[in-house]
């Protein structure tokens, strides 16, 4: 159970922060930098499902945002794993499992499906909801490759990088998929039009 009673509590003042397990690190070490992201990218999420909560609210906005809010529970599960060391973790720790990364690559192919097919890139855009989902992509992204930095030197759970990349890949067709519900149209890279 979590209770957050008291919000400040000058511990970190010094630049140091403790792990799940009780650890001090310092408040840029990669765990924190990796973890940190992650949370960054949820509060990203946050803000394209308050977009996607705005009036007009197309036909398929509420489906889309209820798998937001679901990603952005498994994202503080996430968090939860990456802020504790392996040995520390309780056996009831909610942690990214298989099944999560097979129902992101399952809504994945099945949003994909109905989009018509690429033949450039997509330049981020595409309105509110499309564009906040390319922000979220990009700081995906992101907690991956901090993630990768901090497997080299420290263990990771199972699944953890998996599920990023799999994420980033789903909000991108997810932006794409949101660029149709608006009836908004896609950018494309033009590279002779630079």
């Amino acid at each position: 159970m979590v209770r957050l009673n008291r919000i400040y509590t000058k511990a970190g003042d010094g630049g140091q922060t403790r792990l799940v397990g009780g650890q001090k690190v310092a408040k840029d070490s990669a765990r924190l930098e990796s973890y940190g992201t992650v949370d960054e990218l949820s509060s990203c999420l946050g803000l394209t499902r308050a977009a996607l909560a705005t009036p007009p609210v197309p036909a398929g906005a509420a489906e889309l945002s209820d798998v937001i809010k679901r990603v952005q529970n498994e994202l503080f599960n996430l968090g939860s794993d990456l802020a504790t060391l392996p040995e520390d973790r309780h056996p009831k720790q909610p942690l990214i499992e298989a099944r999560h990364v097979a129902a992101l690559e399952h809504e994945l192919d099945a949003w994909n499906e109905t989009l018509p097919e690429l033949r450039s890139f997509v330049l981020p855009g595409g309105g509110w909801v499309a564009a906040s989902l390319h922000l979220a992509r990009t700081v995906c992204r992101r907690a991956e490759r901090l993630v990768v930095s901090l497997r080299a030197t420290e263990a990771v759970g199972d699944q953890v990088l998996p599920y990023l990349n799999r994420l980033s890949d789903a909000l991108f067709v997810m932006s794409r998929h949101a660029s149709r519900l608006y009836s908004e149209p896609e950018p494309l890279w033009e590279p002779a039009k630079t």
